[in-house]
Formats: C-alpha cells, sequence, structure tokens
C-alpha cells in the first residue's frame, strides 16, 4: 500500500495530486521532486505506480520478486538500490531482516519496504525540517535512506561485539552455562549481518570514486563518502567477529575436552582404587580347600590391612600426580 507521497520544492512539502500530472509540472519546471513510500505492496499497487513513472523493466522485476542482494543497478533513466534493513532483538539477541527497494528518477523517489525491519518511520519528518537537505533534490533523499540504514548497522554493529564480549569472557572464565550452541547463533547471526553489509561495499564506492561519481552532486559527495566509510567500519568489525568467533568456538571445544581428560583420569584413578580390593577379595572368595591364609588366625586382619593399606597409597599417589 502507498504508506505516503508528497511533492517537494524548495525543500518544502506539498499535497500531490495525480502522479503523472505532477511529474509533468515538476519537469517543466526544472526543480522539486515528488517522493512516494509504498509498504508490501501488492502486484496490482505496483503496477498503478509502475505505469506513472515508467521504470525500467529489469528494475521493476526485482523488486516484485523481492529478496535481493544488496546492490545499486544504474539505468538510463533511474537508479536502483536493494537494501537489507536490519534490527537487533534484545530479547533474543537475534537480528532480523527486512528489505527495502528505493527507485531515483527525474523527478522522483520510490521507496518500497518489506517486511517489519525498516527504520524509515521518522525520517521523512526528519527530512522535512530540514529543507535546505531536501532542496538539493532525489539525490538527497537517497543519501538520507543509505545513511540511516549505515547508521542501524552501526548499532547493530555494538550489539553483536558486546555479544562476543560476554561470550569470550565466559569461556575464559569456565562459565560452564556457555554451550557451543550460543558460539554457534551468534555466528550465524553475524552471518546474516554480512550479508546485509559486505555487498553493499562495492556498488556504494562505484557511487563515491567509480564512474557513476557524475551523478552525485558535488555538495552530497562527502555525505555518501561518509557513509562509505561507516560501511567500511562495519564490514570490518563483522568480519574481525566471525574470526573471533571461530576461536572462542576452538577455545571452547578444547576446554570441553580438557575437561573430558580430566574426568577420565579421575575416574580412571578411582577405577584402579577399586580395582585392587577388588582383586583380593575375588582371590580369597574362591572355593579352595588349600589354602594357606584360610586358617590363620589373624588372615583376616591382615588381609583388610593390606586393603586399605594399599588402597590408601593408590589415592596419596593419584593425588600427588593430579588425577584426583
Amino acid at each position: 500500500m502507498i504508506v505516503d507521497m508528497a511533492v517537494y520544492i524548495e525543500g518544502m512539502r506539498r499535497p500531490c495530486g495525480d502522479l503523472s500530472t505532477e511529474l509533468e509540472r515538476l519537469r517543466e519546471q526544472g526543480h522539486g521532486f515528488l517522493w512516494i513510500g509504498v509498504k508490501d505492496p501488492t502486484h496490482e499497487e505496483f503496477a498503478a505506480v509502475n505505469d506513472e513513472l515508467h521504470l525500467h523493466p529489469l528494475a521493476v522485476e526485482d523488486a516484485l520478486t523481492g529478496n535481493q542482494r544488496p546492490k545499486i543497478d544504474f539505468y538510463e533513466e533511474n537508479v536502483f538500490v536493494s537494501l537489507k534493513t536490519m534490527r537487533y532483538i534484545e530479547a533474543t539477541s537475534d537480528v532480523e531482516t527486512g528489505e527495502l527497494m528505493m527507485f531515483v528518477g527525474d523527478r522522483f523517489v520510490l521507496t518500497i519496504r518489506n517486511g517489519e525491519a525498516n527504520p524509515l518511520a521518522g525520517l521523512r519528518a526528519h527530512l522535512e525540517g530540514r529543507p535546505e537537505r531536501l532542496k538539493l533534490g532525489p539525490l538527497a533523499v537517497m543519501h538520507a535512506i543509505l545513511d540511516l540504514i549505515v547508521d542501524t548497522y552501526l548499532q547493530i554493529d555494538g550489539e553483536l561485539g558486546s555479544d562476543l564480549t560476554d561470550i569470550e569472557e565466559a569461556i575464559f572464565a569456565g562459565d560452564h552455562d556457555v554451550q557451543s550452541t550460543d558460539i554457534y547463533k551468534l555466528k550465524r547471526e553475524v552471518l546474516e549481518f554480512k550479508r546485509g553489509a559486505v555487498p553493499l561495499v562495492i556498488p556504494l564506492r562505484r557511487l563515491v570514486t567509480g564512474d557513476a561519481r557524475s551523478l552525485i552532486p558535488k555538495k552530497l559527495r562527502p555525505f555518501f563518502a561518509d557513509v562509505l566509510d561507516h560501511l567500511m567500519q562495519v564490514v570490518e568489525h563483522a568480519e574481525g567477529y566471525d574470526h573471533l568467533l571461530s576461536d572462542a568456538l576452538s577455545a571452547y571445544l578444547s576446554q570441553v575436552s580438557v575437561q573430558q581428560n580430566e574426568d577420565m583420569r579421575k575416574i580412571s584413578a578411582w577405577v584402579a582404587i577399586a580395582a585392587l580390593p577388588t582383586m583380593i577379595a575375588g582371590i580369597y572368595g574362591m572355593n579352595f580347600d588349600y589354602m594357606p591364609e584360610l586358617h590363620t588366625r589373624y588372615g583376616y586382619f591382615v588381609v583388610m590391612g593390606v586393603i586399605v593399606g594399599a588402597c590408601v597409597g593408590l589415592y596419596a599417589l593419584f593425588r600427588r600426580s593430579d588425577w584426583l
């Protein structure tokens, strides 16, 4: 459905009538633009907007299909941007993803939101409070959206870094509440995070320093470069988290292996201590008539003393060897 649409002239909002009429008027005037916001559109709703804006068919196909890789495609008459939006769920430490697609053309911006993980709720109002930025046209809106989404990446980056620190501290503190599934779960969240952030680096770099740089007004170029800088920071951190989690999992498994070895040593020591009296009792439990110790007056006490002494000696030996 269409969430909002308005005309912006000299950075000021104006009501929007028929799309074709408004676009024709804006192109004749040579300034101002139209901003249409759509959320989870049906094919019929999108087709109605497309009939007015005449979007590129390949970009339309991507928008209707959804679940696109983050990218910025440049066509003759417009630019198509596909982004992964994310939010961090504090209660479950999950990274929830959504999708945002954007068409930037001659005197118009079309934003399409899919899913609930979208941070654009207050962006339009924020920009309307800064008319000097909206005066720069549709690409100013494109920058504001990219900047907002990358800022959410920075926030999620901080949350994931905090989760990683907690897991590392718990592992090296010997906290037995930490399980390998916790490490693997966080590694999957980091992977989900990377899938949204990493593919955006190349097209954004092309927009800032490559052949598409000429499309950006000089006043906006430093702002796009700032977004790229923040995105690179996020990607570097995410790569580091991935490697650290692999190391943390290895350290955890090593600790588990060492603990299992210690447990096996303790079990082996107690088995050895228990085996000696069992062996002696087994020998004297055999039903032979001619065993010299059977009729010795103090034979029972001697055997018990040997058993107790041997067990105490083995216990002391294992304690000294740190097996117990």
